[in-house]
């Protein structure tokens, strides 16, 4: 299995999400309505060493993906792990038009016949036939649109997404999604979840291997279920040439201070962390403390 960075550069930032403080989540929405703001960021990012992003498919992904695309001379090194779906952009359709025409909308977006062809000659049917399997491709594929063209390391499916799945242990979902991804993109299949310990043990029930399994790993248990014993418990039993983890949220929406917060990360035995700032001085300091074991 290819290893993964082990530094990664998340979005939440970008996007105005804070979960401990809604007035820090306003202040970013504003500070980065401006798309040169965030690209300002990234190449502060980037001149410091780092060279993996994270970004969620939300509505201004493309933006960003398009100059990236635009300027990959000057990136040459850069890749990408994309999160898909995002949901809350589903959710808000479901709840304006309904679910058919949102599946109608989401699909068949492009206008271009050979769009549409090319959708029904992959299993544009299963919308009807509720074949989950081929639906769940379909969607997968509208998601990776906007990444075309970049250099893909990971493709991670959202929390939300994994953990329902997760609840009503349906493995011929994850089965599917973790082959598709492998077979039609040629990378790793990612998960992200809030329940580390059971998604690890289940994978490993359905002997399905070669994941990426990214989850909040923090001091405090901030997003992590059960406890924070299992999720120690977990990763110091994990093989990592089978399952490779991503801590995320190490700071707790600030909740933690970021050396203690590190000092915690760094005594564990994962493989990666993603993490978002909005300024150099952030960038630099997390640049500085995160120190990750050599497996």
């Amino acid at each position: 299995m290819e290893s993964i960075d082990k530094i990664v550069f998340g979005d939440n930032q970008f996007f105005g999400i804070n979960h401990m403080s809604q007035e820090k989540a306003q202040q970013l929405a504003e500070q980065f309505f401006d798309l040169s703001n965030i690209i300002n960021v990234y190449q502060i990012a980037y001149d410091f060493g780092i060279r993996a992003v994270m970004l969620n498919s939300n509505d201004r992904a493309k933006s960003i993906c398009d100059h990236f695309k635009n300027n990959k001379t000057k990136y040459p090194d850069l890749t990408w792990y994309p999160s898909i779906p995002y949901p809350h952009k589903y959710a808000n359709l479901i709840s304006e038009k309904g679910i058919i025409p949102t599946i109608n909308e989401i699909l068949f977006k492009d206008n271009s016949a050979l769009g549409i062809i090319g959708m029904l000659a992959n299993g544009g049917t299963a919308v009807f036939d509720k074949d989950a399997i081929k639906l769940m491709k379909m969607l997968v594929d509208v998601e990776m649109r906007m990444f075309k063209g970049l250099n893909v390391k990971v493709i991670f499916l959202q929390n939300l997404i994994t953990d329902l799945i997760l609840g009503y242990e349906v493995k011929e979902i994850f089965e599917g999604y973790c082959n598709y991804i492998k077979s039609k993109y040629k990378v790793l299949p990612g998960l992200i979840t809030q329940n580390m310990p059971r998604l690890l043990e289940k994978l490993k029930e359905w002997q399905i291997e070669e994941v990426v399994v990214c989850s909040s790993f923090n001091e405090i248990g901030y997003l992590m279920s059960p406890d924070i014993e299992s999720y120690i418990n977990a990763a110091a039993q994990n093989d990592p040439s089978k399952y490779q983890l991503m801590a995320m949220s190490t700071l707790a929406s600030g909740a933690i201070k970021a050396r203690d917060a590190y000092a915690f990360i760094n005594a564990q035995p994962i493989q990666s962390v993603v993490f978002g700032a909005s300024s150099l001085k952030n960038i630099q300091e997390t640049m500085s403390l995160i120190n990750l074991k050599k497996l």
